[in-house]
């Protein structure tokens, strides 16, 4: 009986395999998973090619105890990797990491946001950081600096491209990390070195406590390299980062053609049906069962053919400033009421410093206005930081020509938006946030078709409510159906600094309105009423 191998719960235990026969190409000869059974389940875990003759397996077990495991090769007369078997002893986890702590992240019962194993809701305030895996941004210093500035203000996921990435053509230098590109050219094959220094990266990310949300690649990659090694990069990525508490995007604007493609019509429809495929494939391979959604062009569930395919729903509406805001909030409250019920949220919106109009103060809107309509969580984006910037290289133009910007990411990571969205979300944390709904009848003016600038209202009835005025000089507000039976005291809450200025008790007419003070200033602010 082989050595018994020792884990934690919740942790990677990884170890390789080495065969003796040698192959001509192991990456595309060559599958190699180990079957692990133990604490009443059974985990069919995918090994990735590490170089040369050697596989690597990394395994995770959800539970304490012990588990017994048995290579499973393809070719299965190589006994140096066909038929192996062991025992993991796995210890608790006894540290203090919230994402191993909980466990993984599943959908709520209602649907309506997303929790751990143990029930903790998990509030998703994420960063794009699309080509963080590239070179420009350095490592260890750069990587680790911009980490310990998103955690300290407050973010939970980070929004990265498996090296197949946007807004380039095929191969493209600018792809590059330490290691080179993602795969070979004509992808012939993986280059396992890229994801070697890949790794430093999201390893770091989940030490600290940050969840990466990792996109396989952008979508008009699926013309160029088919289903069938579209399959070879999900089944890569799975085995490399599936032990890691992530999230599965199985594309970046999946049903978008290359920029510049003859054929988009055609291309579409493909990759509608490519993606379907390929959600089907990935639910099948990940052993973790690990939450799957798509980055779309404008609503997720378009971008497929079978809802059953996502766990939940992103949406894009668009980088036009204040022009956009009627298609954000009205694809939301759309997606909010879609049957069968998902989580929702918007995953792109316009990133703070692209273009005209794209401030702070409509990263605010874009993320108050988002979770009091029922977003179950927000993300924010920096030009110049997804596409990492370095003022020395500005990343320059896209396929089509034109420059998105040149702001340097040492400049963009500082922008007011990110510290704003943050102080939102400690805000919204101080309650049971996911049991928050939408509330419009609750305040007048209230946000609608007809104008996505006025007041928005949600909470929970009888114990608080939040009200987000995004024009407080240009409404005289009023709250309204306040409970007879139920008294409140109320407070600003300032989104761009946190500090809160107290009102005091709540003293409704007989019709239950209470008309809101003057706002301290005539800016952007949020009004708290608490249950006494």
């Amino acid at each position: 009986m082989p050595r018994a191998r020792h884990a934690v719960q919740n942790q990677v235990a990884e170890w390789s395999y080495s065969s003796g026969r040698s192959y001509a190409d192991p990456f595309n000869e060559v599958d190699l998973d180990v079957v692990f059974t133990g604490c009443g389940g059974t985990w069919r875990v995918p090994a990735f090619w590490a170089g040369d003759n050697e596989w690597r397996v990394r395994f995770s077990p959800p539970e304490p105890g012990e588990y017994q495991f048995e290579t499973a090769c393809s070719d299965t007369a190589n006994t140096d990797l066909h038929g192996q078997r062991g025992v993991v002893q796995v210890h608790p986890y006894s540290g203090s990491n919230p994402l191993l702590t909980h466990g993984a992240l599943r959908v709520s019962k209602d649907r309506r946001h997303l929790e751990h194993a143990d029930g903790t809701p998990f509030f998703w305030l994420g960063d794009t950081w699309w080509m963080a895996f590239a070179e420009r941004l350095g490592w260890p210093e750069d990587f680790q600096l911009l980490v310990a500035d998103r955690v300290a203000k407050g973010f939970t996921v980070i929004q990265i491209v498996a090296g197949l990435y946007p807004d380039m053509p095929r191969f493209d230098e600018r792809g590059r990390n330490e290691a080179g590109l993602a795969w070979e050219r004509d992808y012939e094959r993986i280059n396992p070195a890229y994801f070697d220094m890949a790794d430093l990266r999201l390893q770091w990310l989940v030490r600290s406590g940050l969840m990466p949300c990792v996109l396989a690649c952008w979508g008009y990659y699926l013309p160029w390299l088919g289903v069938a090694k579209m399959k070879q990069h999900w089944r890569y990525v799975i085995a490399r980062w599936g032990a890691y508490p992530v999230v599965w995007c199985l594309a970046g604007e999946g049903a978008m053609p290359y920029y510049l493609s003859q054929t988009r019509e055609k291309d579409t429809r493909d990759q509608i049906a490519g993606w379907t495929e390929l959600g089907r494939y990935v639910r099948q391979t990940d052993p973790y069962k690990r939450l799957i959604t798509i980055h779309p062009t404008e609503v997720g569930r378009d971008q497929i053919d079978d809802d059953s395919v996502l766990d939940f729903e992103m949406l894009q509406t668009g980088h036009g400033g204040y022009s956009s805001m009627p298609n954000t909030f009205g694809k939301l409250t759309r997606a909010y009421d879609r049957q069968p019920t998902m989580p929702t949220f918007v995953a792109e919106f316009n990133y703070e410093g692209m273009a005209h109009g794209a401030g702070d103060e409509i990263q605010r809107l874009g993320f108050w206005g988002s979770m009091l309509s029922g977003a179950f969580g927000h993300t924010y984006g920096a030009n110049g930081l997804w596409q990492v910037n370095t003022r020395s290289r500005p990343y320059g133009p896209s396929p089509h020509g034109n420059t998105w910007g040149d702001l340097p990411w040492e400049d963009a990571h500082r922008l007011p938006g990110s510290q704003h969205v943050g102080l939102g979300a400690r805000l919204l944390q101080r309650y049971p946030w996911w049991c928050f709904e939408p509330h419009q009848e609750w305040v007048e003016p209230a946000a609608g078709q007809d104008d996505r600038f006025a007041p928005y209202a949600g909470g929970i009835a009888g114990q608080v409510r939040l009200v987000y005025s995004f024009w407080s000089s240009r409404y005289p507000i009023k709250v309204k159906n306040i409970e007879s039976d139920v008294s409140y005291r109320s407070f600003f809450f300032d989104p761009r600094t946190g500090q809160q200025h107290t009102i005091g008790a709540v003293k409704p007419e007989s019709d239950g309105t209470w008309k809101v003070p003057h706002y301290p200033t005539m800016a952007d602010w949020v009004l708290v009423l608490e249950r006494v």
